[in-house]
């Protein structure tokens, strides 16, 4: 007798889906009270750090201080300078040169699109590409990563 195999249809999300959840949930730990985001940066299918927005590692959060920006009704992109958090893609480039990983050639899942000073940093750690699941009032930061020819994906089926 022969033997037989069932072959069912497994329902997977697609990798740039997968990632992009992960950075939901990372999120999650955010302490900013406008905007939580979120940061995964991964090489070959694999999560080298996250990052979420908060305030240095030891320092008081948003959350118990209060928002500067805020207060100061300053808009939505802009005067960064005026924020204590780091953002989320700051966090998890930090991360990886706290721990020694390279961050040339992989890919970084945002639940926002970077910022101009979020893009340099990319730029200059070698990340080629960005799947981001929101957009972020910054022209200059798009204008940047095009001319670095950085790939940047806006999630399909958020």
């Amino acid at each position: 007798m022969g033997k037989k195999t069932l072959s069912r249809k497994i329902r997977r999300p697609s990798w740039d889906k997968y990632f992009l959840s992960i950075a939901k949930l990372v999120a999650e730990r955010s302490t900013c009270l406008r905007r939580h985001v979120g940061a995964v940066i991964v090489k070959d299918k694999r999560i080298l750090t996250t990052g979420y927005n908060g305030a240095p590692s030891g320092l008081d959060h948003c959350d118990k201080t209060g928002c500067l920006r805020e207060k100061l009704n300053v808009p939505s992109g802009q005067r960064h300078e005026l924020c204590r958090a780091l953002h989320a893609e700051m966090n998890a480039i930090l991360q990886a040169a706290q721990y020694g990983i390279s961050l040339n050639e992989s890919i970084i899942y945002c639940t926002n699109h970077p910022c101009i000073i979020c893009a340099k940093m990319i730029i200059n750690a070698g990340i080629k590409r960005i799947v981001v699941l929101s957009s972020y009032p910054d022209e200059f930061a798009k204008e940047f990563l095009k001319e670095a020819d950085i790939e940047v994906v806006a999630a399909e089926n958020k």
